[in-house]
Order: C-alpha cells, then structure tokens, then sequence
C-alpha cells in the first residue's frame, strides 16, 4: 500500500510543484499585505483631530473630480488617524483615492490594477492567467496538495519506535542528500497541521462544490444561500436629504475609534445604500453589513452569509464570513500571520525538495543499471 502511496504522491507533486511553488511565495507575501502597507504608504495616515469628518457626500463631490475611470461608489472611514478612501470598480478597472477625512485633502491616487499586491493577489488566484483559465488551474493544484498533504502524512509515519525520534528533527551533519530528505520530511509533517487549513478555506474560493460541501457539513445539513443583494422600492419619492450621510450619521456613534465604517452608495434607481462597520480593521470577518432602502431609509434584509451583523450569524455563516482572514492566518492576529508565513515558505519548497529526491534515486538507479550492464 505505501509504494502505491509514493507513487501519487510522486506523480501528483510533479504535476502540480511548479504552481504549488508560485502559491506558497505569492500566499508568503500576502501574510503580511496590511503591516507592509502600514509601513510603506504614509498616505494611509492622518493627524487625529477634534472635529467631525466631513460628510461621505462631501467626501464624495471630491473623489467624483480625482478619479479617471468612474464616480466614487463607496466612502470609508478606517478610523480617527487613518485617511478616508473613496473607491471606484467594475469588471476591469479598481482605482482608490486617500483624502483627509477632516479637511477633505487628496493625499494619494491609487490605479489598483497597477498595485505591487492586487498583482501578486492576482497570481495567487489566478497565476496572472485569464480568470476562466487561471482560476481552475489554481484550484486543482490546490485539491491536489491537499492530497498530497494527506498521503505525505501517511508515507512519514514511521513503521517503529526506533525510527519516531529521526522523523521529528533534521540531520545537520549528514550529507546534502539526507538534508534534502529530512527537509522535506521533517518540515512536511510541521507544517502540514497548519498548511492544510489554508488548502481548505483555498478551496472554499476554488470550487463552488467544495464551498457548499463545506457549508452542508458545518451547518449540519443546510444549503449555502446565494447572494441576492436587497432591492430599494424605486416607486417611493426621493428625500429632500442625502440618505447615504443620514444613515452614516446614524451609525457613526455606535462606531469605537479604532473600528472602521463605510457608506456605499446606491449606483442604479433600484440599488440600496450599504453601511459596512468593521469592528476589527485588518481583518474582514467581525464586519456587520446593513442595507437600506435608498428612498425610505428602511433597512432591508439580505438573505446570505453576509448579511446582517456578524454577532447575529449561525456558525456556519460565520465560517463563511472567516475563510480569507483563515487563510492568510489573520484570524490569529500576528502569531497566526507568522504561522500562515512559514507554513507558506515551507510548502513552496516541499516541491523542490521533493524533485531533488526523485532526482536523485533516479539517477542513482539509472546508475546502478549502468554499472550492471558493464559488468555483464
């Protein structure tokens, strides 16, 4: 059983180690996006001051003359030192524009497309392919290390008590070629508890199958709604008031300095206004989402994972809500990003190693026939 074992795991690694490398250094890199960013783009910050911001509409007006491919379609408050951001995109272009939140001054215009991380989120997703192709690519090669990450656990396992203690530490001294193997033995068992976590929630976002899979099980048989978002009653009169800053005003007390709210607003007749309070900046999932009927200021109820406030939501939805801050080990605050880093280093090398092992018996054993064939 162990030698067919070696064989998937063999032909497996080699049909996917060039896109698990390109996956683990790209996934090594994201860990870190926000505490890189907060450290090289001063923009983001501003000096806190004893004033109110000035309004999303005002904010707005502002953004509307600065960006190049569209109108702001949400503005957000990231907290009292932080610039405000407006954003615009479709299907094709993501600009950000930074402003000063008090006095309303443009710090920075962003093009995202051109961004140093939206194009090493875009390898990691998509292996700077076209979506339709990049996309499936990525998600087989992950389901395949998962696999492999399975299979590896099983041919590590030593067959006795004498051969335990050598499988949990690397041979310094040894020859290169026994480092090799320790490395990927050794470092393959560490970080397989971590690693196949972030195989997982990649595979939430790979296939839809596995997403809804993951969901029937953690919500103890139910099915994975799909996102509708709410509808605004067009037929009601429009308010003499912005009901995008009324409901931003109406949030913005119930919102600590350190939590971040954003207001979007609504792009079509139909569209409702969206407020977004996020309770813990850096990461996506203690977010409450509500959604607001653009004449009536009614709130609206949208029948997903993402409605309403997180608090509010099942278990499940709340896994749904975690998957990317699980996957980039944020959910853990640094010590999580730390692990998700080194377990990302150490995956990306797994099939380098793994080659220089099958490289190596192969030309041991092309060499040993050679030898045989000469002395016959």
């Amino acid at each position: 059983m162990k030698k067919i074992i070696v064989k998937i795991h063999l032909w497996l690694g080699l049909m996917s180690g060039l896109v698990i490398v390109l996956l683990g250094i790209t996934g090594c890199i994201l860990a870190f996006e926000v505490e890189i960013r907060n450290a090289t783009e001063p923009f983001r910050q501003v000096e806190p001051r004893q004033k109110a911001y000035l309004l999303p509409s005002q904010l707005k007006s502002i953004a509307d003359q600065q960006l190049q491919f569209g109108k702001a379609l949400g503005i957000e408050y990231p907290g009292r030192n932080k610039a405000a951001i407006a954003s615009y995109y479709n299907e094709e272009q993501y600009e950000l524009l930074f402003m000063n939140p008090y006095t309303g001054e443009v710090l920075k215009y962003k093009n995202m497309n051109k961004d140093f991380f939206r194009i090493v989120l875009d390898g990691h997703f998509y292996l700077w392919l076209p979506h339709s192709v990049g996309q499936p690519v990525v998600a087989s090669a992950t389901l395949i290390f998962l696999l492999m990450l399975i299979s590896g656990l099983i041919l590590w396992w030593p067959r006795n008590k004498a051969a335990r203690k050598q499988r949990f530490s690397i041979k310094w001294s040894a020859k290169w070629r026994r480092k090799n193997y320790d490395l990927h033995q050794v470092l393959g068992f560490y970080i397989t508890w971590i690693a196949v976590f972030i195989a997982i929630t990649g595979l939430v976002f790979g296939f839809e199958w596995f997403a809804r899979s993951a969901y029937w099980v953690s919500s103890g048989g139910e099915t994975l709604a799909e996102h509708k978002h709410p509808v605004s009653d067009s037929t009601q009169p429009r308010n003499t008031f912005n009901m995008a800053d009324h409901l931003w005003e109406q949030h913005l007390d119930t919102v600590q300095p350190n939590e971040s709210i954003g207001v979007y607003f609504a792009a079509t007749q139909s569209d409702p206004v969206d407020v977004v309070v996020n309770h813990l900046p850096g990461t996506y999932y203690r977010s409450d989402y509500f959604h607001y009927d653009q004449y009536t200021g009614k709130e609206l109820v949208a029948e997903d994972s993402y409605g309403g406030r997180y608090e509010d939501a099942s278990t499940a939805d709340k896994l749904v809500r975690m998957n990317y801050d699980i996957h980039v080990g944020a959910i853990w605050g640094i010590t999580g990003k730390l692990l998700a880093f080194f377990a990302s280093l150490i995956a990306a090398s797994l099939p380098i190693t793994g080659f220089c092992i099958w490289w190596g018996r192969k030309r041991k054993y092309a060499s040993n026939n050679s030898s045989a064939i000469e002395e016959s």
